[in-house]
């Protein structure tokens, strides 16, 4: 459970409460020696190209386009992970526990210093199935109140379904988050060296407890599934449309000059508009006017005109599926 008061007696974490004070560097390598001594699946290694740097102590995997596959590992989305002066901090955690350990390779090239903190932006299966190798490695867990519900809730079958993508014989269920976020709370995480994280709960878009990551002083944004660049947006029933466009109006308030998207490229706010804001705006307009017109379902979906979206990756695979879960939550709405 949360640990203090956030949202208006903002919590702050400095790199020394977690642990009675964080672990000594010795028992620090310990454990990363211990996560990273697991047996690496055969093929599953160089997976993840060198993360790169989107500001002075941040750094992102921009991952491919498409589905989760065998000959992909898993690696189809943005991670990332910010570095102090103290502690580090890992945004999202992976599609598996060896995409984890590569990661923590990935991070050792650049830092030394404990990873105290993991969070995880939303509960799909590749923000959060890593998760225990970082916990192994001394970090504790941040994730929405929501976002933790259904992980324990659908946490068995994403991880059966996940293991079944790889060609595993399992991959383990991780144990629930740490500390958890409700709608409208924020917390603040110290790196040390006056590098701050400020996580905030954004509420319902591509999921459930959606949260974002904003780097402090750099002007920097990790989004999570708020945001896609250059590929169509994924509506799930544990979405919603109208959240996600509130999630996605409330990043305005923020001055950040660089914007890590879920999946896609970095760049800024604006550079999302077409492919996530008006993509979402003329759906929901769409399907809230064919419901007051008694519009059916299939109707509604063949005459939504999304041709200026059709050069999105995974479009065909996803408008038409979009369509209806859209129609359903205006429908709902409208009851």
């Amino acid at each position: 459970q949360l640990v203090g008061q956030v949202g208006v007696g903002q919590q702050v974490l400095g790199p020394g409460d977690l642990f009675g004070g964080g672990l000594a560097h010795g028992q620090f390598q310990l454990a990363l020696a211990h996560a990273q001594g697991h047996p690496v699946v055969p093929g599953q290694a160089g997976v993840l190209p060198a993360p790169r740097q989107v500001s002075p102590h941040a750094w992102a995997w921009i991952g491919p386009y498409g589905g989760p596959t065998r000959e992909n590992r898993g690696f189809r989305m943005n991670l990332g992970f910010v570095v102090g002066t103290q502690a580090v901090a890992v945004i999202d955690s992976g599609y598996s526990p060896q995409m984890a350990r590569e990661m923590l390779r990935h991070i050792r090239k650049r830092t030394p210093l404990p990873v105290r903190h993991v969070i995880n932006t939303d509960s799909q299966p590749h923000r959060f199935l890593g998760n225990e190798v970082f916990r192994r490695a001394g970090a504790r867990i941040l994730a929405g109140r929501e976002a933790a519900e259904r992980m324990a809730r659908d946490g068995g079958m994403m991880a059966g379904a996940a293991a079944d993508i790889l060609g595993l014989a399992n991959l383990p269920v991780p144990d629930a988050p740490d500390r958890l976020l409700g709608t409208g709370e924020s917390i603040r995480l110290d790196l040390g060296g006056g590098v701050a994280l400020g996580v905030r709960h954004v509420g319902t878009a591509h999921t459930r407890g959606s949260l974002i990551v904003e780097v402090s002083p750099e002007r920097t944004v990790f989004a999570g599934d708020v945001l896609y660049g250059n590929r169509l947006p994924a509506l799930i029933p544990d979405g919603s449309v109208k959240g996600w466009l509130a999630a996605h109006e409330s990043l305005r308030a923020s001055d950040a000059a660089v914007f890590v998207p879920g999946h896609g490229q970095p760049g800024s706010l604006a550079d999302f508009d077409h492919p996530t804001r008006d993509y979402l705006t003329r759906l929901k307009r769409h399907m809230d006017e064919a419901v007051k017109k008694g519009t059916d379902i299939e109707a509604a979906r063949t005459s939504f005109d999304a041709s200026a979206w059709e050069s999105l990756a995974n479009f065909n695979d996803l408008n038409g599926r979009n369509a209806y879960q859209a129609y359903q939550e205006s429908e709902a709405e409208n009851f």
